[in-house]
């Protein structure tokens, strides 16, 4: 009988440490549900706030700006051009005086404009890679 009675207290203390541990895990996930609602509403929000960025980059706006800053090229260029005289420069070495010359999409907006400023007529290409102004 005494090993009966050892059985049924080591049941009991079983027990009761189970229900102690399922209030911890009903607490924790309670909590956790808590967290996640935070994640989600945050989640929410900030997308909803990179779409309305997204909406304004893609705004009519965006397309008088690209044409100022064509423009603004085109005179910075011509400008160093008035700068330099009759000298043959590379479209790298224009790129570099105007502060253009971080990287190859910026050489190539340089080069490009160099380029319409050649078939405008308002500067011309002295050899392979090399403009000058035009001469008079």
């Amino acid at each position: 009988m005494v090993s009966a009675g050892r059985t049924a207290h080591s049941i009991e203390v079983t027990a009761e440490g189970l229900q102690e541990e399922l209030a911890r895990l009903q607490f924790q996930k309670q909590a956790l549900e808590r967290e996640l609602a935070a994640v989600v509403a945050h989640l929410g929000s900030v997308q909803r706030a990179l779409g309305a960025l997204e909406s304004a980059l893609v705004t009519p706006a965006a397309a008088p700006q690209a044409e100022e800053q064509y423009g603004r090229l085109t005179e910075q260029i011509m400008a160093y051009f008035a700068q330099v005289g009759d000298a043959e420069v590379r479209a790298r070495e224009v790129a570099a005086a105007l502060g253009r010359d971080a990287d190859s999409g910026s050489i190539n907006a340089v080069r490009s404009t160099l380029d319409r400023l050649v078939a405008a007529s308002r500067i011309q290409r002295a050899g392979r890679g090399l403009y000058r102004t035009k001469a008079s």
